[in-house]
């Protein structure tokens, strides 16, 4: 798995890359109660928000984490938000995207540095 200092990680998984939230980022969110997801088929650019997060505490973006095109998105978390804080790094998946530079992987942290990144 690969990790954003926005808190996301990824996962290869072919020529598909899963994309979710840590449990670091579920614990700061709190209880999730809602989530808007993009619709598959979309192009989306690097940083761009693409989903759409609640919680009891605060609204937050999700962003692309790389540039490619949406190609799967879990209504399994739209139905039931709290899924989210239940298992945010296994069924709680928020998209998957085909990725248009798959070396842009290197640039994000393994696990050993996004653990160090939040002091873990």
């Amino acid at each position: 798995m690969k990790y954003t200092e926005e808190h996301e990680w990824l996962l290869v998984e072919g020529d598909v890359v899963v994309v979710g939230i840590t449990a670091h980022a579920a614990e700061q969110l709190g209880d999730v109660v809602f989530v808007e997801l993009p619709e598959p088929g979309v192009e989306v650019t690097k940083d761009e928000e693409v989903v759409v997060i609640e919680s009891v505490k605060a609204a937050s973006d999700i962003l692309a984490p790389l540039d490619g095109e949406i190609v799967e998105v879990n209504d399994a978390i739209v139905e039931n938000p709290g899924k989210v804080n239940e298992d945010p790094e296994g069924d709680a998946w928020f998209f998957k995207m085909k990725v248009e530079d798959m070396s842009a992987l290197d640039d994000l942290m393994d696990e050993a540095a996004y653990k160090d990144f939040i002091g873990d």
